[in-house]
């Protein structure tokens, strides 16, 4: 027997078609009932508790009660990743591809959540435009925000002040499943994300994991990163 860390259990938690779908619909970084997760999977509320059992077992996901509510969600942005990592594979390998032909799937593609980032097009966009015009550097050998990306944001009023002291990354790279290259994650990423749906920008669609923007919002988020 190999040493190391069991990845088949893991694949074989993920792999299952209603455990897919449950923890896809949780990666908008809400956190859903067992009676709403089983309406994403299409399966019973009794069958879904089951796979919830099994996902709580596996650390994929975690759990808050809050009276008689049970709300689950995934365990971290570990789990996130694995997941857009997936994604990614399938949509290049094709296999299981589902039919994109709905405005709500182009919708997904050009400006979505990545559990609490922006992902899509739009985010895409952004991350080339921090590379390209130096608003990012690296220190430490990590990358973070640099005086003259800070000067950029602060036309969305944001500025180093505005980040929680965390010890999660100020800025990590999270490669983008439909575009196939990076867009922003970290403290940062989440940062950035929250101000342009405080200012209005932009706004989650319910139950989806799409970011729509306004008209005048999209306008705004092309000139600040033109």
């Amino acid at each position: 027997m190999k040493e190391g860390p069991d990845i088949s259990r893991i694949a074989a938690l993920v792999g299952d078609p209603a455990r897919g779908n449950m923890l896809n619909a949780l990666m908008d970084g809400r956190a859903l009932t067992a009676g709403e997760l089983a309406v994403e999977a299409g399966i019973t509320k009794q069958t879904a508790s089951s796979h919830l059992a099994r996902l709580m077992d596996g650390r994929l996901i975690e759990r808050e009660i809050q009276g008689r509510h049970h709300y689950y969600r995934l365990a971290g942005r570990e789990v996130a990743a694995l997941l857009e990592a997936l994604m990614r594979v399938a949509d290049a390998s094709g296999t299981g591809r589902r039919t994109r032909t709905g405005p709500k799937d182009a919708a997904m593609r050009k400006a979505r959540i990545c559990y609490d980032h922006l992902a899509g097009d739009m985010g895409v966009a952004l991350f080339d435009r921090m590379m390209a015009d130096g608003w990012l550097m690296e220190a430490g050998g990590k990358l973070a925000v640099s005086p003259h990306g800070w000067g950029k944001l602060a036309v969305i009023g944001l500025s180093p002040a505005s980040l929680p002291k965390s010890n999660r990354p100020e800025c990590r790279t999270c490669l983008d499943w439909s575009v196939r290259r990076h867009h922003l994650a970290g403290s940062t990423g989440k940062l950035i994300l929250d101000q342009l749906l405080e200012l209005g920008w932009a706004q989650r669609v319910p139950a989806t994991r799409v970011i729509d923007f306004s008209a005048s919002g999209e306008q705004r988020f092309q000139s600040l990163i033109s």
